[in-house]
């Protein structure tokens, strides 16, 4: 057996293994959906938004919000000395919903990261039984709050997330935005976030997080977490180890996002957020990029040395299809685009551990490492 066969047996065991998982979570993932939810009483939600610079995006936030089917909320919103026409968009807001609050975030103190002293402080304000954490580029369907709090209830959880369901415009967007969904759903059976107990299988995404306020405060709350750039996957993490159920969703058709308008911008976000994620040492990280590679670009040079790598491109295609559908994203520029989706991955995950090691993270104006 020369090398190229034992190269392709090697990359053909592992694809089929990742093709099992793409099946498993295009049938097993959790999808939220508008369930009759009819409670003996409605907990009240306190809908906290921390804002940086969101004039393009809270509008449609808070208007979504606004429609929601569920009626015992209240609405908080923090500005975090934003430098555009935030404060102005959320005070057009306040004239056409009564519930609305705007709080003007304090300056950050030492240790904090800008989006968890934020976060604290809307939670220190709270009047909710339940409180759920949402960015400003998420806009929901009325039904949403109404299903997450039935299946918060009905699951028995203590946290709740909800990846979104991304709407992608540009092309700068299309070569980033869709990695996110492809990691989640390649390399984790997202189901076993609720069915398994080990902290290792934890996935949450900080756009959508509901908390019951009683575990939330049990946990310490944003404090206990104050300087971590990944905030979700480190609640995700510690509530698991603290022996808590948590389960994460995909947002379906009820919660939508757009979380980036142009390829810098998303550039940028991913660069911040995909080392941290992964918890784990440079060295492990850089090996995992090198993985990466090796399994996702280097059959497609191969296929020159051996037709046989030919099936291995497939595998990896076929996985592509079941994740844009479970997505609902476009397979046809998922399709075209996934070579240079990976190459961008490759020089992201770089750019992120680079720019971690060096404490050079900036977003929105501020340095956060």
């Amino acid at each position: 057996m020369n090398a190229l066969e034992i190269i392709f047996g090697a990359l053909l065991f592992i694809h089929v293994a990742l093709l099992v998982v793409t099946i498993y979570n295009f049938f097993t993932a959790p999808k939220l959906v508008d369930k009759k939810y009819i409670p003996d009483r409605e907990p009240k939600v306190s809908v906290l938004i921390p804002v940086r610079n969101e004039e393009s995006n809270i509008g449609n936030c808070l208007d979504s919000i606004f429609q929601s089917s569920y009626r015992n909320y209240e609405v908080k919103v923090l500005d975090d000395f934003s430098t555009d026409s935030t404060i102005d968009k959320i005070k057009i807001s306040q004239k056409r919903y009564e519930n609305l609050e705007l709080v003007q975030g304090e300056q950050l103190p030492d240790g904090w990261s800008g989006k968890n002293w934020a976060c604290h402080q809307l939670a220190a304000r709270s009047n909710g039984e339940y409180l759920l954490f949402l960015d400003a580029d998420i806009f929901i369907n009325n039904a949403a709050i109404k299903s997450a709090v039935a299946e918060f209830q009905s699951k028995k959880v203590k946290m709740l997330s909800i990846f979104p369901t991304q709407k992608i415009k540009s092309w700068g967007e299309w070569l980033i935005v869709p990695l996110m969904d492809w990691l989640l759903l390649t390399f984790l059976p997202l189901n076993s976030v609720y069915k398994a107990s080990h902290a290792s299988l934890a996935a949450a995404n900080g756009q959508f997080i509901l908390f019951d306020k009683e575990s939330y405060l049990s946990f310490g709350g944003h404090e206990k977490i104050k300087s971590k750039v990944v905030e979700d996957m480190e609640f995700a993490r510690g509530f698991k180890q603290d022996g808590c159920k948590v389960i994460t969703f995909l947002g379906n058709n009820l919660v939508n996002c757009r979380m980036y308008r142009n390829f810098n911008e998303a550039l940028n976000g991913f660069s911040k957020n995909f080392y941290p994620g992964f918890n784990i040492s440079g060295t492990a990280f850089f090996l995992l990029i090198l993985l990466l590679f090796t399994l996702f670009i280097l059959p497609f040079f191969l296929i020159y040395f051996d037709i046989l790598f030919t099936a291995i491109a497939g595998l990896i295609f076929t996985e592509r299809i079941f994740i844009s559908s479970l997505s609902k994203q476009n397979l046809l520029k998922n399709i075209i685009l996934f070579l240079p989706q990976i190459f961008m991955l490759i020089i992201i995950g770089i750019k992120s551990l680079i720019d971690n090691k060096r404490k050079k993270v900036t977003w929105k104006g501020r340095n956060i490492k």
